[in-house]
C-alpha cells in the first residue's frame, strides 16, 4: 500500500525550472533512494515534500489524504503547514542542532513543545515530560549514543551530532524519514556510523527517502531508486535494476562518472 503519492510536482525559481513534472509512489516499510548529480533537483524535492518550498503543480498525498494540491488553495493554507511537516522527519546534511541544547534536549524539544497545546498538559505536565525524556533517551540508545545525552553538540563528533539528528526526526514518529545526503558533511572514517543507523532503520522498514551519493548503500539498501537528472526523473525502478542494469543513456553516463572518481 502508497503511504506517499507524488503527483506531477512543478518547482520554478523565476525562470529556472527546478522540477518538472514529478510522480512517484513509495509504500509503507519501503526505503527509497534518490540519486543524481548536483543541480538535479534532489533537495529541492525533499524540501517541497517536508513543504519548505511550495510546489507551483502538482499534489502531495499521505496515506490517501491530500496534503498538497496546487488547485486546493484549502491545501495550501500557512497554519496548515506545520501539521503537515509532522507527517515527514527531516535529517539535514549539516546536523542543525541546537548549539545550546544538550543531546537529549534536542531529541525532546519538538515534542515538548507539542505537548504544550495538549488539553490535559497542565494537570499532567511533570507525568508527560518525563514519558517524553524516557523516549528521547530511548531513541538515543538506539542510535548507539545512551552516554552522550547530557553532551552539547561540539562535545560531539560530526558522526554523533549526525545520529543525534535522526534521533530528533524519529522523535515525532513520522510517516516518512527523509534524508538529505546524511552523510556530505562527514569524514570518510564517521560515514560508515551514519549509514550503518540507516541501514538497521531499513531493515525495521522504517519508511525512508534517502537524497545520497553513496551508489553502492543505495544499491544494497533501497528496495527503489530514482535518478534524476535536469528536474526531472529520468529512471526509477528496484534499487539493483537501475544502479546495475540502467535503461537510459543518462544515467549509464552518470553513474559512469561516479565510478571514475
Amino acid at each position: 500500500m502508497a503511504i506517499l503519492d507524488v503527483q506531477h510536482i512543478e518547482k520554478h525559481f523565476g525562470d529556472t525550472k527546478v522540477l518538472q513534472d514529478i510522480s512517484f509512489s513509495l509504500d509503507q516499510g519501503q526505503a527509497l533512494a534518490i540519486i543524481g548529480s548536483s543541480g538535479s533537483g534532489k533537495t529541492t524535492l525533499l524540501r517541497c515534500l517536508n513543504f519548505l518550498e511550495t510546489p507551483d503543480h502538482g499534489r502531495i498525498l499521505v496515506g490517501g489524504e491530500t496534503l498538497f494540491d496546487s488547485d486546493d488553495p484549502a491545501t495550501q493554507r500557512e497554519s496548515e503547514v506545520r501539521k503537515k511537516r509532522l507527517h515527514f522527519g527531516l535529517v539535514f546534511q549539516s546536523f542543525n542542532l541546537f548549539p545550546q541544547y544538550t543531546a537529549l534536549q534536542n531529541v525532546t524539544l519538538a515534542k515538548e513543545l507539542l505537548s504544550q497545546e495538549r488539553p490535559d498538559f497542565k494537570q499532567n505536565k511533570k507525568a508527560i515530560l518525563e514519558e517524553i525524556r524516557t523516549e528521547g533517551l530511548s531513541l538515543l540508545e538506539k542510535m548507539g549514543l545512551s552516554d552522550r545525552a547530557g553532551h552539547y553538540p561540539h562535545q560531539l563528533s560530526g558522526g554523533q551530532q549526525q545520529r543525534v539528528a535522526i534521533a530528533r526526526a524519529l522523535a515525532l514518529s513520522p510517516d516518512i524519514l527523509c534524508f538529505d545526503e546524511p552523510t556530505s558533511a562527514l569524514d570518510p572514517e564517521l560515514t560508515g556510523e551514519v549509514l550503518k543507523v540507516i541501514r538497521s532503520l531499513a531493515e525495521q522498514k522504517t519508511t525512508m527517502i534517502i537524497v545520497t551519493h553513496e551508489m553502492a548503500f543505495a544499491r544494497d539498501v533501497a528496495d527503489q531508486v530514482i535518478f534524476m537528472d535536469s528536474g526531472v526523473i529520468v529512471e526509477q525502478g528496484p534499487a539493483r535494476e537501475v544502479i546495475e542494469r540502467p535503461r537510459e543513456e543518462r544515467t549509464r553516463q552518470f553513474l559512469n562518472r561516479y565510478s571514475e572518481n
